[in-house]
Protein backbone atom coordinates (compact mmCIF):
# COMPACT_ATOMS: atom_id res chain seq x y z
CA UNK A 1 0.00 0.00 0.00
CA UNK A 2 1.42 3.31 -0.95
CA UNK A 3 1.54 6.76 0.76
CA UNK A 4 -1.05 8.31 -1.65
CA UNK A 5 -3.65 6.35 0.62
CA UNK A 6 -2.62 7.32 3.58
CA UNK A 7 -2.67 11.17 2.64
CA UNK A 8 -0.33 14.09 1.98
CA UNK A 9 3.54 12.20 2.21
CA UNK A 10 6.80 14.53 1.87
CA UNK A 11 8.16 12.05 -0.10
CA UNK A 12 7.82 13.07 -3.43
CA UNK A 13 8.59 17.21 -2.55
CA UNK A 14 11.96 15.04 -1.38
CA UNK A 15 12.35 13.67 -4.70
CA UNK A 16 11.79 16.93 -6.46
CA UNK A 17 14.17 18.62 -4.40
CA UNK A 18 16.62 15.95 -5.07
CA UNK A 19 16.27 16.46 -8.45
CA UNK A 20 16.65 19.75 -8.64
CA UNK A 21 19.84 19.74 -6.40
CA UNK A 22 21.23 16.86 -8.36
CA UNK A 23 24.20 17.93 -9.89
CA UNK A 24 25.27 19.63 -6.57
CA UNK A 25 27.76 17.89 -4.30
CA UNK A 26 27.96 17.97 -0.74
CA UNK A 27 30.28 17.67 1.12
CA UNK A 28 31.08 15.59 4.17
CA UNK A 29 32.28 19.11 6.38
CA UNK A 30 28.50 20.36 5.40
CA UNK A 31 26.78 16.70 6.86
CA UNK A 32 28.93 16.81 9.78
CA UNK A 33 27.71 20.24 10.46
CA UNK A 34 23.93 19.87 9.84
CA UNK A 35 24.96 16.07 11.88
CA UNK A 36 26.30 18.39 14.96
CA UNK A 37 23.43 20.75 14.58
CA UNK A 38 21.02 17.91 15.32
CA UNK A 39 22.23 16.31 18.03
CA UNK A 40 22.98 19.44 19.84
CA UNK A 41 19.62 20.42 19.79
CA UNK A 42 18.59 17.14 21.39
CA UNK A 43 20.85 17.40 24.18
CA UNK A 44 20.05 20.66 24.63
CA UNK A 45 16.00 20.03 24.71
CA UNK A 46 16.91 16.85 27.16
CA UNK A 47 19.85 18.65 29.61
CA UNK A 48 17.56 22.29 29.90
CA UNK A 49 15.16 19.33 31.61
CA UNK A 50 17.72 17.88 33.46
CA UNK A 51 19.32 20.68 34.85
CA UNK A 52 15.82 22.14 35.81
CA UNK A 53 15.05 18.45 37.91
CA UNK A 54 17.58 19.56 40.45
CA UNK A 55 17.31 23.52 40.05
CA UNK A 56 13.68 23.80 39.72
CA UNK A 57 11.57 21.15 40.18
CA UNK A 58 12.06 19.81 43.73
CA UNK A 59 10.76 23.21 45.06
CA UNK A 60 8.08 24.09 42.09
CA UNK A 61 6.24 20.64 41.65
CA UNK A 62 7.36 18.82 45.02
CA UNK A 63 6.92 21.58 48.10
CA UNK A 64 5.05 18.80 49.83
CA UNK A 65 8.20 16.46 50.06
CA UNK A 66 9.37 15.74 53.60
CA UNK A 67 13.06 16.92 52.28
CA UNK A 68 14.74 18.54 49.43
CA UNK A 69 16.09 15.32 48.84
CA UNK A 70 12.53 13.49 48.22
CA UNK A 71 11.84 15.94 46.36
CA UNK A 72 14.99 15.78 43.79
CA UNK A 73 14.16 12.15 43.83
CA UNK A 74 10.76 12.57 42.85
CA UNK A 75 12.14 14.92 39.74
CA UNK A 76 14.67 12.48 39.00
CA UNK A 77 11.61 9.95 38.65
CA UNK A 78 9.99 12.08 36.07
CA UNK A 79 13.00 12.32 34.42
CA UNK A 80 13.12 8.75 33.27
CA UNK A 81 10.01 8.65 31.62
CA UNK A 82 11.14 10.08 28.73
CA UNK A 83 13.41 6.92 27.66
CA UNK A 84 10.65 4.74 28.41
CA UNK A 85 8.69 6.86 25.75
CA UNK A 86 11.51 6.74 23.21
CA UNK A 87 11.37 3.02 22.29
CA UNK A 88 7.78 3.85 21.55
CA UNK A 89 8.43 6.80 19.58
CA UNK A 90 10.74 4.90 17.38
CA UNK A 91 7.74 2.46 16.50
CA UNK A 92 5.12 5.15 15.47
CA UNK A 93 7.28 7.46 13.98
CA UNK A 94 9.14 4.51 11.56
CA UNK A 95 5.21 4.08 10.72
CA UNK A 96 5.34 7.62 9.71
CA UNK A 97 8.33 7.31 7.59
CA UNK A 98 7.10 5.21 5.45
CA UNK A 99 3.78 5.35 4.74
CA UNK A 100 4.53 9.65 4.73
CA UNK A 101 8.00 10.54 4.01
CA UNK A 102 11.12 11.44 6.19
CA UNK A 103 10.70 15.37 6.06
CA UNK A 104 7.21 14.32 7.70
CA UNK A 105 8.09 12.78 10.35
CA UNK A 106 11.38 14.93 11.19
CA UNK A 107 8.81 18.03 11.11
CA UNK A 108 6.21 16.27 13.42
CA UNK A 109 9.23 14.99 15.63
CA UNK A 110 10.66 18.45 15.97
CA UNK A 111 8.35 20.69 16.57
CA UNK A 112 6.98 18.50 19.48
CA UNK A 113 10.14 17.85 21.15
CA UNK A 114 10.25 21.68 20.90
CA UNK A 115 6.62 22.18 21.45
CA UNK A 116 6.72 19.97 24.36
CA UNK A 117 10.41 21.86 26.28
CA UNK A 118 8.74 25.09 25.49
CA UNK A 119 5.53 23.95 27.20
CA UNK A 120 6.91 23.37 30.06
CA UNK A 121 8.25 27.31 30.20
CA UNK A 122 4.44 28.12 31.25
CA UNK A 123 4.15 25.28 33.59
CA UNK A 124 2.44 26.53 37.00
CA UNK A 125 4.01 25.39 40.20
CA UNK A 126 2.07 22.91 42.78
CA UNK A 127 0.82 25.83 44.83
CA UNK A 128 -1.00 27.01 41.73
CA UNK A 129 -2.87 23.79 40.56
CA UNK A 130 -2.13 20.97 42.84
CA UNK A 131 -0.99 17.78 41.31
CA UNK A 132 -1.97 19.01 37.68
CA UNK A 133 1.70 19.87 38.02
CA UNK A 134 2.88 16.90 38.25
CA UNK A 135 0.59 15.58 35.53
CA UNK A 136 1.29 18.00 33.34
CA UNK A 137 5.37 17.91 33.92
CA UNK A 138 5.31 14.07 33.67
CA UNK A 139 3.06 14.63 30.17
CA UNK A 140 5.62 16.93 28.69
CA UNK A 141 8.65 14.60 29.84
CA UNK A 142 6.90 12.02 27.68
CA UNK A 143 6.28 14.17 25.35
CA UNK A 144 9.94 14.98 24.22
CA UNK A 145 10.82 11.30 24.89
CA UNK A 146 8.27 10.24 22.39
CA UNK A 147 8.80 12.95 20.07
CA UNK A 148 13.06 12.32 20.56
CA UNK A 149 12.30 8.41 19.21
CA UNK A 150 11.20 10.46 16.04
CA UNK A 151 14.29 12.84 15.58
CA UNK A 152 16.08 9.68 14.18
CA UNK A 153 16.96 10.57 11.30
CA UNK A 154 20.18 8.68 9.47
CA UNK A 155 21.88 11.60 9.12
CA UNK A 156 24.72 9.50 11.44
CA UNK A 157 24.54 6.76 9.27
CA UNK A 158 24.80 9.05 5.89
CA UNK A 159 28.16 10.14 7.15
CA UNK A 160 29.65 6.66 8.12
CA UNK A 161 28.88 5.68 4.72
CA UNK A 162 30.49 8.39 3.19
CA UNK A 163 33.82 7.97 5.35
CA UNK A 164 37.02 6.80 3.94
CA UNK A 165 37.74 2.73 5.47
CA UNK A 166 40.66 4.57 7.54
CA UNK A 167 38.39 7.27 8.86
CA UNK A 168 35.78 5.16 10.31
CA UNK A 169 36.25 5.89 14.13
CA UNK A 170 36.88 9.78 13.31
CA UNK A 171 33.49 10.10 11.19
CA UNK A 172 31.75 7.97 14.20
CA UNK A 173 32.62 10.64 16.69
CA UNK A 174 31.27 14.42 14.68
CA UNK A 175 27.57 13.23 15.94
CA UNK A 176 28.64 12.89 19.23
CA UNK A 177 30.01 16.05 20.09
CA UNK A 178 26.23 17.48 20.06
CA UNK A 179 26.10 16.27 23.39
CA UNK A 180 28.62 18.05 25.58
CA UNK A 181 27.78 21.19 23.54
CA UNK A 182 24.34 20.93 24.07
CA UNK A 183 25.45 20.36 27.70
CA UNK A 184 27.87 23.26 27.67
CA UNK A 185 24.84 25.89 26.27
CA UNK A 186 21.94 24.48 28.64
CA UNK A 187 24.56 24.77 31.51
CA UNK A 188 25.76 28.40 30.34
CA UNK A 189 22.24 29.93 30.64
CA UNK A 190 20.87 28.09 33.47
CA UNK A 191 24.30 29.21 35.37
CA UNK A 192 23.63 32.86 33.95
CA UNK A 193 20.62 33.37 35.31
CA UNK A 194 21.61 31.55 38.84
CA UNK A 195 24.40 33.56 39.25
CA UNK A 196 22.47 37.06 38.77
CA UNK A 197 18.88 36.41 39.62
CA UNK A 198 17.78 36.17 43.33
CA UNK A 199 16.05 32.80 44.21
CA UNK A 200 13.27 33.87 44.14
CA UNK A 201 13.02 35.82 40.96
CA UNK A 202 14.61 32.50 39.50
CA UNK A 203 12.27 29.89 40.68
CA UNK A 204 9.65 32.75 39.84
CA UNK A 205 10.32 33.37 35.87
CA UNK A 206 14.36 32.85 35.41
CA UNK A 207 14.04 28.92 35.00
CA UNK A 208 11.48 29.67 32.51
CA UNK A 209 14.29 30.87 29.60
CA UNK A 210 16.40 28.12 28.39
CA UNK A 211 13.15 26.17 27.91
CA UNK A 212 11.69 29.15 25.20
CA UNK A 213 15.48 28.98 23.42
CA UNK A 214 15.07 25.27 22.96
CA UNK A 215 11.89 25.72 20.41
CA UNK A 216 14.47 28.16 18.48
CA UNK A 217 17.12 25.81 19.05
CA UNK A 218 14.68 23.05 17.41
CA UNK A 219 13.41 25.33 14.72
CA UNK A 220 16.87 25.94 13.21
CA UNK A 221 17.83 21.95 13.59
CA UNK A 222 14.77 21.03 11.79
CA UNK A 223 15.97 23.04 8.73
CA UNK A 224 19.26 21.63 9.10
CA UNK A 225 18.19 18.44 9.08
CA UNK A 226 15.75 18.48 6.04
CA UNK A 227 18.32 20.39 3.76
CA UNK A 228 20.33 17.55 4.39
CA UNK A 229 17.69 14.85 3.74
CA UNK A 230 17.23 16.72 0.30
CA UNK A 231 20.37 15.90 -1.26
CA UNK A 232 20.86 13.41 -4.20
CA UNK A 233 23.67 11.65 -1.67
CA UNK A 234 20.76 10.79 0.71
CA UNK A 235 18.37 9.92 -1.88
CA UNK A 236 20.88 7.49 -3.32
CA UNK A 237 20.78 5.73 -0.03
CA UNK A 238 17.41 5.80 0.42
CA UNK A 239 16.80 4.18 -2.56
CA UNK A 240 20.01 1.31 -1.97
CA UNK A 241 17.84 0.60 1.19
CA UNK A 242 20.57 1.45 3.39
CA UNK A 243 18.67 4.76 4.56
CA UNK A 244 15.08 2.75 4.78
CA UNK A 245 12.31 2.75 7.80
CA UNK A 246 11.98 -1.26 7.70
CA UNK A 247 8.95 -2.15 9.97
CA UNK A 248 10.42 -2.80 13.53
CA UNK A 249 8.44 -6.66 13.79
CA UNK A 250 10.36 -7.60 11.10
CA UNK A 251 13.73 -5.86 12.35
CA UNK A 252 13.52 -7.78 15.69
CA UNK A 253 12.39 -11.41 14.13
CA UNK A 254 16.27 -11.01 11.74
CA UNK A 255 17.83 -8.54 14.12
CA UNK A 256 16.88 -9.04 17.55
CA UNK A 257 20.16 -11.37 18.72
CA UNK A 258 22.02 -8.23 17.47
CA UNK A 259 19.47 -5.79 18.75
CA UNK A 260 19.85 -7.15 22.77
CA UNK A 261 23.84 -7.45 22.05
CA UNK A 262 24.07 -3.74 20.53
CA UNK A 263 22.07 -2.59 23.63
CA UNK A 264 24.63 -3.63 26.06
CA UNK A 265 28.19 -2.72 23.95
CA UNK A 266 27.37 0.94 24.83
CA UNK A 267 26.15 0.48 28.17
CA UNK A 268 29.36 1.69 30.00
CA UNK A 269 29.12 4.71 28.20
CA UNK A 270 25.52 5.25 28.75
CA UNK A 271 25.32 4.74 32.28
CA UNK A 272 28.16 7.00 33.19
CA UNK A 273 26.63 9.97 30.37
CA UNK A 274 24.05 11.19 33.60
CA UNK A 275 26.50 10.57 36.36
CA UNK A 276 28.73 13.31 35.43
CA UNK A 277 26.27 15.74 34.14
CA UNK A 278 23.13 15.75 36.15
CA UNK A 279 23.88 13.62 39.35
CA UNK A 280 26.66 15.54 40.54
CA UNK A 281 24.42 18.41 40.18
CA UNK A 282 22.01 17.18 42.41
CA UNK A 283 24.56 15.87 44.81
CA UNK A 284 26.22 19.19 45.22
CA UNK A 285 22.99 20.64 45.35
CA UNK A 286 22.05 18.59 48.53
CA UNK A 287 25.35 17.96 50.50
CA UNK A 288 28.01 20.04 48.49
CA UNK A 289 29.14 23.81 49.81
CA UNK A 290 30.19 25.41 46.55
CA UNK A 291 27.64 27.93 45.36
CA UNK A 292 25.68 26.04 42.53
CA UNK A 293 26.56 28.81 39.83
CA UNK A 294 30.37 28.31 40.63
CA UNK A 295 30.00 24.31 40.27
CA UNK A 296 28.29 25.01 37.04
CA UNK A 297 31.22 26.55 35.27
CA UNK A 298 33.50 23.42 36.61
CA UNK A 299 30.51 21.62 34.56
CA UNK A 300 31.21 23.78 31.22
CA UNK A 301 35.17 23.38 31.79
CA UNK A 302 34.27 19.43 32.16
CA UNK A 303 32.26 19.07 28.94
CA UNK A 304 34.88 21.36 26.86
CA UNK A 305 37.09 18.51 28.40
CA UNK A 306 34.62 16.30 26.85
CA UNK A 307 34.65 18.01 23.56
CA UNK A 308 38.35 16.71 23.44
CA UNK A 309 37.74 13.27 24.11
CA UNK A 310 35.12 12.92 22.12
CA UNK A 311 37.60 14.13 19.54
CA UNK A 312 40.85 11.97 20.72
CA UNK A 313 38.00 8.99 20.35
CA UNK A 314 38.35 9.05 16.89
CA UNK A 315 41.81 9.13 16.45
CA UNK A 316 42.37 6.68 18.52
CA UNK A 317 39.71 3.92 16.98
CA UNK A 318 41.17 4.80 13.70
CA UNK A 319 44.25 3.59 15.15
CA UNK A 320 43.62 0.44 17.33
CA UNK A 321 40.32 -0.03 15.92
CA UNK A 322 36.60 0.80 17.98
CA UNK A 323 36.68 -2.87 19.59
CA UNK A 324 39.36 -1.98 21.14
CA UNK A 325 38.65 1.35 22.24
CA UNK A 326 35.40 0.38 23.33
CA UNK A 327 37.21 -2.74 25.61
CA UNK A 328 39.69 0.46 26.57
CA UNK A 329 37.62 2.79 27.45
CA UNK A 330 35.16 -0.02 29.58
CA UNK A 331 38.25 -0.96 31.78
CA UNK A 332 38.77 3.08 32.53
CA UNK A 333 34.92 3.21 33.75
CA UNK A 334 35.93 0.26 35.67
CA UNK A 335 38.48 2.40 37.24
CA UNK A 336 37.19 5.30 37.37
CA UNK A 337 33.92 3.81 39.42
CA UNK A 338 36.49 3.21 42.75
CA UNK A 339 38.02 6.30 42.36
CA UNK A 340 35.06 8.57 41.81
CA UNK A 341 32.86 8.06 44.38
CA UNK A 342 36.29 8.91 46.77
CA UNK A 343 36.60 11.90 44.45
CA UNK A 344 33.16 13.13 45.52
CA UNK A 345 33.67 12.48 49.17
CA UNK A 346 36.68 14.43 49.45
CA UNK A 347 35.66 17.90 49.40
CA UNK A 348 35.34 20.99 46.49
CA UNK A 349 38.51 20.06 44.63
CA UNK A 350 37.67 16.04 44.47
CA UNK A 351 34.03 16.96 43.33
CA UNK A 352 35.59 19.47 40.59
CA UNK A 353 38.33 16.97 39.37
CA UNK A 354 35.14 13.87 39.34
CA UNK A 355 33.46 16.30 36.79
CA UNK A 356 36.22 17.06 34.85
CA UNK A 357 38.73 13.40 34.78
CA UNK A 358 34.30 11.90 34.20
CA UNK A 359 34.03 14.19 31.05
CA UNK A 360 37.21 12.82 30.07
CA UNK A 361 37.28 9.70 30.63
CA UNK A 362 33.15 9.71 28.82
CA UNK A 363 34.81 11.28 25.99
CA UNK A 364 36.88 8.68 25.14
CA UNK A 365 34.14 6.17 25.59
CA UNK A 366 31.03 7.93 24.15
CA UNK A 367 32.69 9.29 20.82
CA UNK A 368 32.54 5.84 19.88
CA UNK A 369 29.29 4.43 21.29
CA UNK A 370 26.73 5.21 19.02
CA UNK A 371 29.18 4.19 16.18
CA UNK A 372 29.10 0.95 17.56
CA UNK A 373 25.45 0.34 17.59
CA UNK A 374 24.86 0.07 13.46
CA UNK A 375 28.05 -2.29 12.96
CA UNK A 376 25.81 -5.55 13.08
CA UNK A 377 22.61 -4.27 10.70
CA UNK A 378 22.56 -5.43 6.95
CA UNK A 379 21.28 -3.06 4.11
CA UNK A 380 17.69 -2.41 4.48
CA UNK A 381 17.56 -2.84 8.37
CA UNK A 382 20.45 -0.75 9.28
CA UNK A 383 18.35 2.54 10.21
CA UNK A 384 15.35 1.00 11.98
CA UNK A 385 17.65 -1.17 14.07
CA UNK A 386 20.25 1.29 15.19
CA UNK A 387 17.63 3.46 16.33
CA UNK A 388 15.79 0.79 18.24
CA UNK A 389 18.91 -0.03 19.68
CA UNK A 390 19.82 2.99 20.73
CA UNK A 391 16.91 3.62 22.15
CA UNK A 392 17.09 0.45 24.39
CA UNK A 393 21.02 1.32 25.24
CA UNK A 394 19.73 4.54 26.37
CA UNK A 395 16.69 3.48 28.68
CA UNK A 396 19.26 0.49 30.09
CA UNK A 397 22.30 2.96 30.68
CA UNK A 398 21.01 6.09 31.10
CA UNK A 399 17.21 6.71 31.87
CA UNK A 400 17.16 5.52 35.40
CA UNK A 401 21.01 6.61 36.59
CA UNK A 402 20.01 9.86 38.62
CA UNK A 403 17.34 8.15 40.27
CA UNK A 404 19.54 5.07 40.76
CA UNK A 405 22.47 6.99 41.71
CA UNK A 406 21.00 9.46 44.01
CA UNK A 407 19.12 6.80 45.90
CA UNK A 408 21.96 4.64 46.24
CA UNK A 409 24.36 7.24 47.14
CA UNK A 410 21.50 8.89 50.06
CA UNK A 411 20.95 5.19 51.52
CA UNK A 412 24.15 3.34 51.44
CA UNK A 413 26.69 5.82 50.71
CA UNK A 414 28.94 6.98 47.05
CA UNK A 415 30.37 3.76 47.13
CA UNK A 416 27.53 2.01 45.61
CA UNK A 417 27.77 4.86 42.85
CA UNK A 418 30.67 3.30 42.02
CA UNK A 419 29.20 -0.13 41.83
CA UNK A 420 26.45 0.51 39.82
CA UNK A 421 28.95 2.33 37.37
CA UNK A 422 31.51 -0.72 37.61
CA UNK A 423 27.55 -2.57 36.59
CA UNK A 424 27.98 -1.02 33.27
CA UNK A 425 31.34 -1.77 32.33
CA UNK A 426 31.00 -5.03 32.97
CA UNK A 427 28.23 -5.04 30.44
CA UNK A 428 29.82 -3.79 28.52
CA UNK A 429 32.96 -6.12 28.01
CA UNK A 430 30.76 -9.03 28.37
CA UNK A 431 28.35 -7.60 25.49
CA UNK A 432 32.11 -7.36 23.20
CA UNK A 433 33.28 -10.69 24.09
CA UNK A 434 30.34 -12.34 23.47
CA UNK A 435 29.61 -10.17 19.85
CA UNK A 436 33.21 -11.79 18.96
CA UNK A 437 32.27 -14.95 20.17
CA UNK A 438 29.41 -15.07 17.77
CA UNK A 439 30.65 -13.42 14.67
CA UNK A 440 33.53 -16.35 15.65
CA UNK A 441 30.49 -18.98 15.03
CA UNK A 442 29.04 -17.85 11.97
Amino acid sequence: MTAAHYGPSSTTLERDARQIHAGEKVSPGSIALGVIIGRMSEFFDFFVYGLASVLVFPQLIFPFAPDRLTGTLYSFAIFSLAFLARPVGSVVFMTIDRFYGRGTKLTIALFLLGGSTASIAFLPGYNEIGYWAIALLALFRLGQGFALGGAWDGLASLLALNAPQNKRGWYAMIPQLGAPIGFALASTIFGFFIANLSDEDFLSWGWRYPFFVAFAINVVALFARLRLVMTQEFGTLLEQHELEAAPIGKVLKIHGRDILIGAFVPLASFAMFHLVTIFPLGWMSLYGTQPLDTFMVVQIIGALVGIVAIIASGLIADRIGRRAQLAVCAVLIAIFSFVGPMLIASGDAGQDAFVIIGFGVLGLSFGQATGSISSRFGRGYRYTGAAFTSDLAWLVGAGFAPLVALSLSSSFGLTFVGYYLLSGAICTLAALAFSRALEQRE
